[in-house]
């Protein structure tokens, strides 16, 4: 609980009508898009500047009271959760685009601002930034640094850490740095820049960005191909990368996705196939006809049932779309639905997917997979019920053996989501535990007070699942 004295103070910084303590307020910020994890903050602040997010800081930091940073709330890992109470951050405000600079094709921004008003902003001025994680509507360019977001355009173009240029940052003793920049070149010293993106809050908070833009591809096409097994989906796949043909998008959806999705958005898609990919390129015109015609011919080949091309620039971007709207279709199922995020590389995609097939039937479990075929990103999505302990028991063991499965495969447990509390169990696998003890070290030297989003990343102790504080 924060004294008397120190939410006078706090509210100060920030002014009454941006310190918010109602149980309304609390409640909408005890939880993110990750089911089953919350916990209450003692209070939410709002500031606007990095002055004002440096006194907050300082003087949280001189009373040990845990900073939990927030942007929409968009998180699938659980990393906007107060697990230890505290202030939770929300940087929202911060949602101005300061600069559009084309002739060093960068934007400068707040962390607050929604990553589809950025994309609309550079795209008016005919440049482009690919970054396109599924919640682009929603979340914030500031919250796609933390966790390092993917999207569907990964494969040809990387994800946000490929594109953030400079930063500046406050550190829990309240000092306020900057790393980067504008230079294309830049070797001064450690990248802390690239140490802040994924780092999950973890260690400062961010209040502005600077980010790499590319002009915007002259065109884009859209083909969509069925299959009546995994394996020739998969083989697809490798057989497109293999001719040197990298397209902007190629997702996967299996059966049970594709039933899903047809029924939300009525596609009329052809329910009897195994699988489908959908695959889109941008570039020149002659570029983007010559890599569709070339990957409608490797689909045939490899043993596609059909091979459909999108008519119309409005019926590819239906079809992706309804892609995006995978999760919320598969939501409306039952009452809970957990998303994750296990990655193989891309030539392991058909073993990964029936790897999935084969723990959703040993757990007698509803888990449908789509995601990103083309950089080996799946998200098994188990529906479910939170109410049900024993389901829910059964659906912890059945995610633990896909994350080993993933890690067997050459894979990580997670490609674009984050390890935040719902996979910080996990970490081991992937990095060892000398790895782990390492990062540990780093954030002492960061914030040695431990305030920073405290119980994130790290398996201290076992894991807290519903731990709301009244």
């Amino acid at each position: 609980m924060l004294s008397a004295e120190l939410k006078h103070r706090l509210s100060a910084i920030v002014g009454d009508k941006y310190y918010l303590d109602t149980p309304n307020e609390l409640y909408a910020h005890s939880y993110d898009a990750t089911p089953i994890f919350q916990a209450m903050p003692d209070a939410v602040l709002l500031p606007a500047t990095a002055q004002e997010v440096s006194a907050i800081l300082q003087l949280a930091n001189e009373h040990g009271v845990p900073i939990v940073p927030r942007g929409s709330g968009t998180n699938l890992a659980g990393g906007c959760i107060p697990v230890d109470g505290g202030i939770v951050l929300n940087m929202t405000r911060f949602n101005r685009i300061h600069e559009i600079d084309s002739k060093n094709l960068t934007a400068t921004l707040g962390p607050g601002v929604a990553t589809a008003e950025l994309h609309k902003a550079v795209e008016a001025e005919g440049l482009f930034y690919p970054p396109d994680p599924g919640s682009m509507r929603i979340s914030t360019v500031g919250g796609n640094l933390a966790q390092c977001a993917g999207g569907m355009r990964g494969l040809k173009y990387g994800v946000t850490k490929d594109y953030i240029m400079g930063i500046e940052y406050v550190l829990p003793s309240g000092e306020i740095l900057r790393s980067g920049g504008k230079n294309v070149k830049d070797v001064a010293g450690y990248d802390m820049t690239r140490l802040m993106v994924g780092s999950e809050g973890t260690l400062g908070v961010i209040t502005e960005i600077t980010v790499k833009l590319l002009p915007l591809p002259a065109t884009k096409r859209t083909l969509v191909a069925y299959f009546h097994n995994l394996t020739d989906a998969a083989r697809t796949v490798e057989q497109v990368i293999a001719s040197r043909i990298i397209p902007a998008t190629i997702e996967f959806l299996d059966q049970s996705t594709m039933k899903v999705v047809d029924d939300f958005a009525k596609l009329g898609l052809p329910l009897n196939m195994k699988s489908m990919l959908l695959i889109e390129q941008d570039g020149s015109e002659d570029q983007v006809v010559r890599d569709i015609a070339q990957i409608e011919e490797i689909a045939w080949l490899e043993g596609a049932a059909d091979v459909q091309l999108a008519r119309t620039f409005e019926d590819g971007a239906k079809l992706l779309a309804a892609r995006r709207s995978a999760l919320a279709a598969l939501s409306r199922l039952r009452p809970t639905t957990i998303l994750e995020d296990a990655t193989v590389p891309r030539s392991r995609l058909a073993e990964m997917v029936e790897e999935v097939e084969r723990v959703a039937e040993k757990y007698q479990l509803q888990i449908c997979t789509f995601g990103h075929a083309g950089d080996g990103n799946l998200h098994p999505t188990c529906m479910t019920d939170e109410r049900d302990q024993d389901e829910i028991h059964k659906v912890e063991r059945a995610f633990e053996e896909i994350f080993h499965a993933a890690i067997r495969l050459g894979g990580t447990i997670t490609g674009e989501h984050g390890v935040g509390m719902a996979k910080m169990d996990y970490l081991p696998l992937k990095v060892g535990e000398g790895g782990v003890e390492l990062m540990k070290r780093i954030k002492a030297a960061f914030d040695p007070n431990n305030i920073m989003n405290p119980g994130k990343m790290f398996a201290n102790s076992a894991r807290r699942r519903v731990v709301v504080q009244q």
